[in-house]
C-alpha cells in the first residue's frame, strides 16, 4: 500500500515500501525526528492482532518473553524461535485489555498468522492481520494521538532503552547508547494517515534509520537471517525472559547463554566516508582478506557520520579494523563492540577433570 505521507511536497519513496525516505533534507529530518519534533510513516509495516480470554496466557507459553500478565497499556516485545533456537518472527506488544496488538515487519506477517493459527488448538483466541485498517507511525515523544479502540491508546512504547526484568545485556551497560534511546511508536487508523500528515513535521525512513542504528537496535527485517539466534544480536535484554518456563526454541537460548557462545556477534560500524560510498546490507566485511561477516543496515548520521550494524564471526579480533567491500569498493570501518568476543557461558560451572588425569 502506499501512503498518502507521499503526497507531501518533496516526499521521495524509499525503494518500493510505499513510505517516503525523505522529505527533500535528510538531516535536517533526522535532527527534529531526535529532538522529538516529528514523526516518521512506519505504515509499510504490519499490525496482527490477538484477540479472546487466553491470548496473553497463550503467546507466553509459545514465544520467548514473559507476557502472562502484560497490563492494558504496558508494551513488551517477543520473538518466535524455531526448534533450534534461530530466530523466525519478532513483534512488539502492547495489549489494551481486550486485544494483543503485534506490531512486525510486513514481510513476516503472513507467515507469523498462519504460524499462530496453527498453535490455536482448543484455545480461546482469534488471530487477524489488521493492517488494513491500521498502521504505525513513529516518533521519539509519541506526539501524535493513537487509536483507542478499547479505550487504551495504542502507544508501543520501545522496551530497548533498557534490560527488561528476566533479560540479560552482553554489551558493556555505562557505554550502551539505548539509555537514551526512547522511542514510540503509535498504533492509528489508517483512514487518518493523510490528517496525520498534514498536522505533524515529517521525517523520513532514512532518518529513523541512522538514529536506530546509532542505539544498536536490532530489527527483524535487517539484522535477522535464517541462522539468527537472539543472543548475536543483544536481543536477550528486551525481547527473552530468561526464567519463564518452556517454549519452543528455549532449551537453545539456555545453553548458549549459560555454557556456550553464540558463533556470531553483533558490531557497529564506523566507516570511513572520503570515497563517499556508504554500504548497503549484503556487503561482505573484511578481516585482512578473509570475509568475516556482512552489512545489515547503514546509514548518514548527522552527528556519527557514516555508520552501519554488521553481523560478524564472535570470533574476530575485537580490536582489528574492518573493511566493507561495497560496489566495488572498500571502504574502512572501525569496529564498535555491542555483542562482545565473550558473550555467553554465563554460568559458574565448575568443569569436573577428565577421566584418568593426574591431580599435581
Amino acid at each position: 500500500m502506499s501512503s498518502e505521507f507521499l503526497a507531501r511536497p518533496g516526499a521521495v519513496e524509499a525503494g518500493d515500501l510505499g513510505v517516503a525516505a525523505h522529505y527533500g533534507d535528510p538531516f535536517r529530518e533526522q535532527r527534529a525526528l531526535a529532538a522529538g519534533d516529528a514523526i516518521v510513516d512506519l505504515s509499510h509495516r504490519a499490525i496482527v492482532t490477538v484477540s479472546g480470554p487466553d491470548r496473553l496466557t497463550w503467546i507466553d507459553s509459545i514465544t520467548s518473553q514473559s507476557v502472562a500478565r502484560l497490563a492494558p497499556g504496558e508494551s513488551s516485545e517477543t520473538l518466535v524461535l524455531d526448534q533450534n533456537g534461530r530466530l523466525e518472527y519478532a513483534a512488539g506488544l502492547i495489549d489494551d485489555g481486550d486485544t494483543l496488538w503485534m506490531l512486525v515487519d510486513a514481510a513476516s506477517a503472513p507467515g507469523l498468522v498462519a504460524w499462530l493459527d496453527r498453535m490455536r488448538f482448543m484455545l480461546r483466541v482469534e488471530v487477524a492481520d489488521r493492517s488494513a485498517d491500521f498502521a504505525a507511525i513513529g516518533s521519539r515523544a509519541g506526539i501524535a494521538t493513537a487509536a483507542t479502540p478499547h479505550g487504551v491508546p495504542l502507544d508501543w512504547r520501545d522496551p530497548w532503552s533498557a534490560v527488561s526484568p528476566g533479560g540479560y545485556q552482553y554489551a558493556a551497560e555505562a557505554e550502551h547508547p539505548a539509555l537514551d534511546w526512547q522511542w514510540t511508536e503509535q498504533i492509528v487508523e489508517r483512514e487518518r494517515l493523510a490528517e496525520i500528515a498534514a498536522g505533524y513535521p515529517l521525517a523520513g525512513l532514512l532518518a529513523y534509520e541512522a538514529l536506530r542504528i546509532a542505539a544498536w537496535r536490532p530489527a527483524r527485517d535487517t539484522e535477522v537471517d535464517e541462522k539468527s539466534i537472539p543472543h548475536e544480536l543483544d536481543w536477550l535484554r528486551t525481547a527473552v525472559h530468561l526464567n519463564k518456563g518452556c517454549y519452543r526454541g528455549q532449551e537453545t537460548v539456555a545453553k548458549v547463554h549459560n555454557l556456550g557462545h553464540p558463533p556470531r556477534r553483533l558490531v557497529m560500524l564506523h566507516l570511513d566516508g572520503s570515497d563517499d560510498v556508504l554500504p548497503i546490507a549484503g556487503d561482505d566485511v573484511l578481516l585482512g582478506d578473509v570475509v568475516v561477516g556482512h552489512v545489515t543496515a547503514a546509514a548518514q548520521h548527522f552527528e556519527l557520520g557514516p555508520i552501519g550494524l554488521a553481523v560478524i564471526k564472535r570470533t574476530t579480533d575485537a580490536s582489528a579494523a574492518l573493511r566493507v567491500l561495497s560496489k566495488g569498493t572498500e571502504v574502512a570501518a572501525a569496529q564498535e563492540t555491542i555483542v562482545p568476543t565473550d558473550a555467553g557461558a554465563v554460568a559458574d560451572v565448575a568443569r569436573l577433570p577428565r577421566l584418568g588425569a593426574v591431580r599435581r
